[in-house]
């Protein structure tokens, strides 16, 4: 009797994971074949899946998980703040009032932005959820107890950009509650399938591969390579591409990394697009073992005068913890790093809203503990 209790245990078990993740909204939608024959077209779409520029070794044993999941799981004190977070508010008003001359970049921590640039009002990865998981109550929660502000007080939303359909990148509840808001999305090949299982209107989204460019509303935009991979569910690894996007207007050049391994488009789309005004690059949730696919902040750095930009700033850190290390090595590190360059590091506090060209950070230091 215990051996059939614990059998139907496991079969109900199964079945309840096949159902739930086959149905369930969060995991978005999948490519019909029409589709699939259209990314083709794509020098990134190789054998029914997107693929790398170099090679990626994205092989890590069952033993070497098992192997690290202890100390994945210790969960040391270190790799969260142990203090309440400084959160500056903003609102409406703000945004809306914000002037037409200047690039302002507010961080919502992670890798999730608001930029008004020439009166235009652009979410970069908008996460806004508490937990980059699929089921909320098992992920890793935000740090902040509150946002600079919420998406009910937002104002109309010019444009959103993503970089690529990972949890703490593309949030199903961000994106219904952004919906409404949202004039047009530009996303890369294939995460447009998400969006339109989730009640977005196929005529405001915009697909891009690499190096695709377009204008819109007097700004122009670049979908750039990066080193990296998606997927959501059992099954989907490399359905949807992944990217890095290029900003442009009349007086500024912005470049936002998404999530990257050190990789030799850098250069390229510095070559291309650069010298950048301000560039925002992933600068965290990295490990030795997949180094491939995050840098390393020594490599964020090295990246940075790669793409030539004067300004940098870290991201991809300050809000979730999803590697290793401790909550702060992202940013001391890379602080460090820089010290042997003539790039500015550029670390608001989350909220803080500041211009991209002319930076004036009042939140130097704010992850230290204070005294």
């Amino acid at each position: 009797m215990i051996l059939i209790t614990v059998t139907t245990l496991l079969i109900v078990t199964g079945i309840g994971s096949y159902v739930f993740v086959t149905f369930h909204p969060v995991f978005g939608g999948k490519a019909d074949e029409t589709q699939k024959a259209e990314y083709q077209k794509s020098n990134q779409y190789q054998n029914g899946i997107f693929e790398n520029q170099i090679e990626t070794d994205m092989s890590m044993d069952f033993m070497e998980m098992l192997k690290m999941m202890p100390e994945f799981l210790s969960r040391p004190p270190e790799r969260e703040p142990d203090f309440e977070l400084p959160v500056e508010k903003i609102d409406s008003i703000s945004i809306t009032t914000a002037p037409d001359s200047t690039t302002q970049l507010t961080w919502f921590g992670h890798s999730a932005f608001l930029m008004t640039i020439e009166g235009k009002k652009v979410l970069i990865d908008p996460m806004f959820g508490e937990s980059p998981s699929p089921i909320s109550f098992m992920g890793s929660k935000r740090y902040s107890k509150e946002l600079p502000i919420e998406i009910e007080q937002l104002p109309e939303i010019d444009l959103v950009l993503f970089s690529h359909d990972h949890y703490d990148h593309l949030d199903y509840p961000s994106v219904t509650k952004l919906k409404s808001k949202v004039k047009q999305w530009f996303v890369p090949l294939g995460l447009e399938n998400h969006l339109t299982k989730w009640g977005v209107e196929a005529s405001k989204i915009k697909t891009f591969d690499w190096w695709d460019e377009t204008e819109y509303m007097g700004l122009k935009l670049a979908c750039t390579p990066a080193r990296h991979f998606s997927g959501r569910g059992l099954g989907d690894r490399f359905s949807t591409l992944w990217a890095s996007w290029v900003i442009q207007s009349d007086s500024s050049r912005i470049f936002f990394s998404g999530d990257s391994g050190y990789g030799p488009h850098f250069k390229e789309i510095g070559e291309r697009y650069g010298p950048f005004d301000f560039a925002m690059m992933e600068c965290g949730q990295y490990n030795e073992k997949w180094d491939n696919i995050h840098m390393m902040p020594e490599e964020t750095i090295q990246a940075g005068l790669d793409i030539n930009t004067g300004r940098l700033m870290p991201i991809h850190w300050g809000a979730f913890t999803l590697a290793m290390h401790s909550w702060t090595d992202p940013v001391e590190r890379a602080l460090k790093a820089s010290k042997q360059t003539k790039l500015e590091i550029i670390v608001p506090k989350i909220g803080e809203t500041f211009n991209a060209v002319k930076p004036e950070i009042e939140g130097q230091f704010w992850w230290e503990k204070p005294q």
